[in-house]
């Protein structure tokens, strides 16, 4: 699959979530060269998630949060246990310490399952992630957490 087909592969998918009532993506669009949508969470307001596409891959990325205040070796703990069953996305750490939910997709396997699959993965991941680590890392109940309260 070349770069062009993927990108077209990729806007009229994620373009279809939207259309999709059922669907959690309530935004799919371009911002600054990168095509991105916006999903609604259960354990999170929303998390944007970011498709680069490269000459072999396209990249996904969402944030996932800052670099925690405290307890900082325990939030990157839940992390890497995270990380050791969940495919085909894991979290990672930027330069600055903070988590983002990454993931790779070659092109050769770039379909509209494989697509579906690792959003899906992102979502879920952030889903089973975002509260602990909140509460370990900032010592808070997430704002979704506090409003079910």
């Amino acid at each position: 699959m070349t770069r062009d087909e993927a990108r077209s592969l990729i806007i009229d998918v994620t373009n279809a979530w939207v259309e999709d009532e059922t669907s959690s993506v309530v935004w799919a669009g371009s911002h600054e060269g990168r095509w991105g949508i916006r999903m609604a969470q259960e354990n999170r307001d929303f998390t944007t998630l970011w498709f680069d596409i490269g000459e072999r891959t396209v990249r996904l990325e969402a944030y996932l949060l800052p670099q925690p205040h405290r307890a900082r070796d325990e939030v990157y703990r839940q992390a890497l246990i995270r990380n050791w069953s969940s495919w085909p996305v894991w979290i990672a750490l930027d330069r600055l310490g903070d988590l983002h939910v990454v993931g790779r997709i070659p092109l050769t396997d770039l379909r509209v399952d494989t697509l579906d699959g690792a959003v899906g993965a992102v979502y879920e991941l952030v889903d089973v992630s975002f509260r602990r680590m909140v509460e370990a890392g900032f010592g808070v109940a997430s704002p979704r957490q506090q409003a079910d309260t």
